[in-house]
């Protein structure tokens, strides 16, 4: 038994995702990490505030150090984060003067955000992908049954005679739309958090600037200042996911009332009933509902984590730290199932 229905024995099978799951999972995490703290001296040797040989020494390090996972989770139950167990392990494994330019000028959230962005943006990539992948079978329902007969409900009633046409378009166009939102995103939203103490970079004086943009651009990530107690992007990103599993939720509600209705859609794959054996239940369509209602509440605590006391909260950031898997892993299920619905639909339409 988890805690999560997402990486649940049995429940993970209809609400999990490998893909996001790994992301998610401490190795990818830790891997993230130690690629901010080797780009971190890259830069810095670069603008000579650490020495080229400490920066080589430190690089060669994250590439082959595996940390005591059981020391991180001992310190982070003290220390409320894992990047100060982290460093003393890293500095370690650098040995020398080298270890002491570790993590030079940096903090905590410097690091666990930036690690957050760099897993985000592959999350992004991949539910891109997965977005197209449902347009497509969605156009392929079109192309196929388009021009058939429908009537259209207005207030759960009969109202007037319009094509399947018409029902694809009220899907497809949010969707679209969400996709060309969720590909811009990767030049706006996924930016490397480097900030130090207190967000002014004070140890590295007047190369704060210079330093800050080469790390972003060692890591693929857009060069923004500080914005440890700034969670708008954060935000914003959740708000998208949550607009994504809500127009899919229309498209799986759309196709569990047609269902019901028996003549306008045909089904393969439908869900087993234990008691009616003659029942094939439109179980994708109905969990497309409940991940579009669960992302719906759980934005309203993604916007309670944008209020930070001055320059940083540890109070917000272990409530963003509680949700923020939550909603992906409902945005990958829903994309999941999405397509998997899509590519149940045998027939559309009156006949």
């Amino acid at each position: 038994m988890t805690y999560s229905a997402f990486d649940h024995p049995y429940l993970s099978g209809l609400l999990g995702d490998e893909a996001v799951a790994a992301e998610f999972s401490v190795v990818a995490d830790i891997r993230a990490m130690l690629s901010f703290e080797a780009a971190l001296a890259r830069a810095e040797a670069r603008h000579a505030i650490i020495p080229e040989a400490a920066a080589d020494r430190i690089t060669a390090a994250c590439r082959g150090f595996s940390p005591d996972v059981a020391a991180l989770r001992r310190a982070t139950a003290v220390d409320g984060v894992v990047v100060p167990e982290l460093v003393r392990q890293l500095r370690r494994a650098v040995g020398e003067e080298a270890a002491d330019y570790v993590h030079f000028g940096a903090t905590s959230q410097d690091v666990i955000d930036t690690s957050l962005m760099l897993r985000l943006k592959a999350i992004a990539g991949l539910f891109s992908g997965r977005l197209g992948a449902v347009v497509s079978a969605i156009e392929d329902c079109g192309r196929q049954w388009g021009s058939r007969p429908l009537t259209a409900h207005t207030r759960m009633q009969a109202a007037i005679p319009i094509t399947v046409a018409d029902r694809l378009h009220s899907w497809l166009e949010p969707l679209l739309d969400q996709q060309d939102r969720l590909d811009a995103m990767e030049a706006s939203v996924f930016a490397v958090q480097f900030g130090g103490a207190a967000g002014t970079l004070d140890k590295l004086e007047d190369k704060a600037d210079a330093v800050r943009e080469t790390l972003a651009e060692e890591l693929a990530l857009v060069d923004w200042p500080q914005w440890h107690s700034q969670r708008s992007a954060i935000a914003d990103f959740v708000h998208l996911l949550s607009l994504i599993t809500g127009s899919l939720g229309k498209f799986g509600q759309d196709v569990a009332l047609m269902a019901q209705a028996g003549d306008e859609i045909m089904l393969s794959g439908g869900g087993a009933s234990s008691a009616m054996p003659h029942k094939q239940n439109p179980v994708a369509a109905e969990v497309l509902v409940s991940l579009a209602r669960f992302n719906a509440t759980q934005v309203s605590g993604i916007h309670h984590a944008l209020v930070h006391e001055q320059e940083r909260s540890g109070s917000a950031l272990t409530l963003e730290w509680l949700l923020l898997p939550q909603i992906v892993g409902a945005t990958a299920a829903s994309l999941r199932l999405g397509l998997e619905l899509a590519g149940n639909i045998r027939r559309l339409g009156s006949v």
